[in-house]
């Protein structure tokens, strides 16, 4: 393992293992732990207490951070025609149809943070479904990633809003924000994709849903926030 700076072992003893902060406690603590040396993120990390395996218990949405996240993301857009001219003069990155697709098949991935298509691209878009889906990456209704309108979308997903869905394993992983940002940035960004995820509960689950939250700074201690 390797040897941990001096700041980072003084700021993790005023971490107490175990204990859960509140949530604006628990930002507090993170920005002290990032390093000072490059403008690193903070992420909170979900444990849903879902089945992954289980269809009705995906936990999916879509929600606008107040603050962004401090990353430029890479969208990609499937597309034809004018929808498409729309989504590269709104800052897609990468723009297709089915030759898109074909790329998408013989590399077996896709380099892009979000993926946007239109309606009628979602019957092509079935091929590669495998490769997208376990990425988090197949567009979907319920994120607003399926849309005609591929340029507001675009717009809005370079801004604040931000698609999420679960892991295999049943964890939520986001930025909400650079260390740079500050205490009540951070907390707002924090606070409000909390409220997105917990609106998104799954119907059919019983038992706890959020089992555990933690904050982490690159490279810092996990924080464990009160759920």
């Amino acid at each position: 393992m390797a040897k941990r700076s001096k700041r980072y072992r003084e700021v993790a003893k005023q971490i107490e293992p175990g204990k859960q902060y509140p949530l604006a406690e628990a930002i507090a603590l993170a920005k002290k732990t990032a390093n000072l040396k490059f403008d690193g993120g903070l992420e909170l990390h979900i444990r849903l207490g879902i089945d992954p395996k289980k269809a009705d218990q995906l936990v999916r949405g879509s929600v606008t951070l107040p603050h962004g996240t401090g990353k430029k993301k890479k969208i990609a857009v499937f597309a034809t025609g004018a929808a498409a001219e729309a989504a590269t003069k709104a800052g897609a990155a990468i723009v297709g149809g089915d030759e898109l697709i074909a790329q998408v098949k013989q590399k077996n991935g896709i380099d892009a943070d979000v993926v946007v298509a239109t309606p009628d691209m979602m019957k092509q878009l079935s091929q590669v479904a495998k490769i997208l889906g376990p990425r988090g990456l197949m567009p979907n209704p319920k994120n607003e990633t399926i849309t005609a309108d591929v340029a507001k979308a675009v717009t809005q997903l370079s801004g604040g809003k931000v698609t999420f869905r679960n892991d295999e394993s049943g964890n939520l992983h986001q930025l909400i924000g650079k260390a740079s940002f500050t205490e009540a940035q951070l907390t707002e960004n924090a606070q409000t994709y909390l409220d997105a995820v917990k609106r998104v509960k799954p119907g059919t689950l019983k038992g706890t849903y959020l089992l555990t939250v933690t904050i982490t700074s690159t490279m810092g201690p996990g924080i464990k926030v009160q759920s």
